[in-house]
């Protein structure tokens, strides 16, 4: 089905270690992330043992503070070790640990995803599944073994995963007469029945996708996220009685891909189609949305939308009859969207303080901190927090309240930004005794007050203002590393500056071998195309393509990529 989780077959290691390079702790156990100690004090000169500094509370809403007579328990340095721009493996690392979006698992490549970040591919779950069944798709689980007979009937789709596949070869000691295939995608599975199901012209369209994951073992650099040997996606498996029909619903799932990325986790992403060497094997055409990661200038296929055309149907004897008699082979199509997903959001919006979340999947969007004083009521305090968490609850926002008495109000404050909660709403009693909050936005910092009443509306204004200002940001720095070249002389530049390329492109599969073989020199790797963008910018009569000097057909978007 899709590829977005492993390298193609044809990717040459060069690239995939250079990718590799950017996140180059990130398979390290969690225990090699360890939060930083506090500086033994000297034994000849005894001291009090100092606490962490920590951000001081927001002076309107009335300070810090511990709060009462409650003893404040001795808090331990929250935050990243190290900058997004020093060492970006590291860094990356330490978020999707420290954040708590996953921890890491005694077999390589494997990560247990935790609450926060399982609770954002619901979130995504939740979304696609119910726009899929009104375009007629039912969900349905088929196993995850597939025989070697059925694994080898399509040459060029087991030619492209052969390197990832898992065997089971052993039931407790005793070998196994013939090895089991753990899935690395599903087309093997599901469509030996797809023939046994499909006989007529009324039994198309079908329309299945499943929930669940698939195994792919084969490379040497897992990263939490982007490329793991087990991974949760959905993968979208449909036929129909005409090309016509399987094209259109092609565009409609990729459109969905689009808005998924975009919505819902406020990313930018280019739709386009694949190459010849970059398309799903077996398939007829691949479309794409691809995204892009600033901070180490490469491209990331983020979903795939595939036609596979009439080959998977030749191969499994997938026919029916047609209204007038005649025996036809059905078109399909297959598709699939990964956690993957979750990996680029961080990538492309958290930054030195930790994850920064898109309101529209964030956990808990809004969180709510009392600020006692000692000399102030803390109950008072605690209880208007939890009128305002109620206000904001029945207003439709993902609230929780912060009361912990044994951590002060700026742990809390470094504790929720680490975790990338859009919003902190902060209320002390200067804020009580004036009916009002604090609102603190996590993207950018920015503090305003405002009253309760009417907080529950001006709450989900901001959250759309926020996810707004997350995506245009992200789309500006995205088009600010897209450059425009005609000429060979003006790739290699442009890619060595972390920057992608669109440049007019013979549509040549021996050439694109070529360009990759040629650009592999560089430090970051080779570099390939990413896609060809659907919004194509005008080619005038007698463009020449980049690299062959050959008649140009389209322009292509190029770059490294993970």
């Amino acid at each position: 089905m899709d590829k977005d989780q492993a390298a193609p077959a044809a990717e040459t290691v060069d690239a995939t270690a250079a990718a590799a390079a950017d996140l180059s702790i990130a398979d390290k156990p969690a225990a090699e992330h360890k939060e930083p100690k506090e500086k033994k004090e000297k034994k000849e000169k005894p001291k009090k043992e100092k606490v962490p500094k920590e951000k001081k509370p927001n002076q309107q809403g009335g300070g810090g503070g511990g709060g009462g007579k409650k003893e404040v328990k001795k808090e331990t340095l929250l935050g990243l070790s190290v900058k997004k721009s020093e060492d970006y493996g590291k860094w990356y690392s330490e978020v999707v640990v420290q954040s708590e979006l996953i921890e890491y698992y005694d077999v390589s490549g494997c990560y247990i995803l935790r609450p926060w970040s399982y609770s954002i591919w619901e979130t995504i779950k939740d979304f696609f599944d119910a726009e899929i069944k009104q375009l007629g798709v039912q969900n349905s689980y088929f196993p995850m073994f597939v025989s070697e007979r059925a694994l080898n009937a399509e040459k060029d789709h087991v030619e492209g995963f052969a390197p990832e596949v898992a065997w089971v070869t052993k039931s407790g000691q005793s070998e196994l007469d013939v090895p089991i295939a753990i899935r690395p995608t599903s087309e093997t599975v599901m469509y030996p029945i797809y023939a046994k199901w499909i006989h007529s012209h009324r039994d198309l369209p079908l329309k299945l996708n499943q929930w669940n994951s698939v195994v792919r073992w084969e490379f040497k650099h897992p990263t939490p996220f982007i490329r793991s040997r087990e991974f949760l996606w959905q993968e979208g498996h449909t036929a129909f009685a005409s090309k016509e029909e399987a094209d259109v619903e092609v565009l409609a799932i990729l459109e969905l891909y689009r808005r998924i990325y975009e919505e819902l986790l406020a990313v930018p992403v280019v739709k386009g189609v694949k190459s010849e060497r970059e398309k799903f094997a077996g398939g007829l055409y691949t479309t794409t949305v691809e995204a892009f990661i600033p901070a180490t200038g490469r491209g990331i296929q983020s979903a795939t939308s595939h036609c596979l055309g009439q080959n998977f149907a030749k191969m499994f004897e997938i026919e029916f009859e047609d209204d007038k008699g005649a025996k036809q082979m059905v078109w399909q199509n297959s598709w699939g969207l990964s956690t993957r997903s979750i990996g680029v959001m961080v990538m492309v919006h958290s930054d030195d303080k930790g994850l920064v979340l898109p309101p529209n999947v964030a956990p808990i969007q809004a969180i709510v901190v009392p600020i006692p004083f000692k000399d102030a009521d803390r109950a008072a305090v605690v209880a208007a927090a939890a009128d305002v968490g109620s206000q904001l609850r029945a207003a439709g926002v993902r609230v929780k309240e912060d009361a912990r008495d044994n951590y002060s109000p700026g742990f809390k404050y470094n504790f929720w930004e680490l975790r990338g909660v859009p919003i902190r709403v902060e209320l002390g009693p200067r804020d009580l005794a004036n009916k009002q909050v604090v609102l603190v936005r996590r993207d950018t910092g920015a503090k305003e007050s405002a009253p309760w009443e009417g907080l529950g509306e001006r709450v989900k204004a901001l959250l759309a203002t926020i996810h707004a200002d997350m995506l245009a940001r992200a789309t500006k720095e995205r088009d600010e590393s897209i450059v425009k070249i005609t000429k060979w002389e003006e790739f290699m530049p442009a890619i060595d500056e972390r920057k992608m390329v669109l440049a007019p492109w013979c549509d040549e599969e021996a050439v694109e071998e070529d360009v990759r073989k040629r650009s592999a020199a560089g430090e970051g790797g080779s570099a390939k195309t990413l896609c060809m963008p659907f919004e194509q910018p005008e080619l005038p009569e007698g463009t020449l393509c980049f690299a062959s000097g050959k008649p140009a057909k389209k322009w292509a978007l190029w770059g490294r990529s993970y």
